[in-house]
């Protein structure tokens, strides 16, 4: 049984994923996978794209999720990851304890993913998914209701007043995990 909970951080591009699994591997001792890192390094990924300026991951090319889910299987297995990603339903349910979902103002956003050095297609494609609520509604397809939260995340006291709320739900996790390993 498992003694860490594996968490998914998903959402657009620039809504502050890194950032809140950064302090939160920190905090909790966890493992941050960042799973663009993951797909560079192990070469789970179907090639570059060199318009949007990033590996492909496809579930519908032949292999590449398999790749990439074997790949983490292992680790995962051991709980205790942070799962950071802009797409969370190719993860298996039996993986994952709580998928956060983080949001972002559009201008908030606009303004990140320009500094970022984001245009044409792969801003407009990004700006779009967050407006319409793609990965929320991709999160409440593939996962159960009550594993799912929403988060704001347009200034540094959404991100701590974040952290903080997750950092509750861990340590609860860790009690109710502890009190059934008993």
């Amino acid at each position: 049984m498992r003694t860490n909970p594996n968490i998914i951080v998903t959402g657009t591009p620039g809504v502050g994923k890194s950032s809140h699994c950064e302090v939160l591997a920190r905090d909790h001792g966890l493992r941050h996978i960042s799973i663009n890192e993951v797909v560079k390094e192990r070469e789970c990924h179907a090639g570059w794209d060199d318009e949007l300026k990033s590996w492909i991951v496809d579930e519908d090319k032949a292999g590449t999720p398999t790749l990439l889910l074997d790949s983490l299987e292992e680790e995962v297995q051991d709980g205790g990851c942070l799962i950071d990603w802009h797409a969370c339903d190719l993860f298996p349910k039996s993986w994952i304890d709580l998928v956060i979902v983080i949001r972002c103002n559009s201008t908030t956003l606009y303004d990140r993913l320009v500094a970022r050095g984001y245009s044409g297609q792969k801003l407009e494609e990004n700006m779009d998914a967050e407006i319409m609520e793609v990965l929320l509604a991709e999160a409440r397809e593939a996962y159960d209701q009550e594993i799912i939260v929403e988060l704001q995340s347009d200034t540094a006291d959404d991100i701590d007043s974040n952290i903080e709320r997750i950092d509750t739900w861990v340590e609860n996790w860790k009690k109710d995990h502890a009190d059934a390993n008993d």
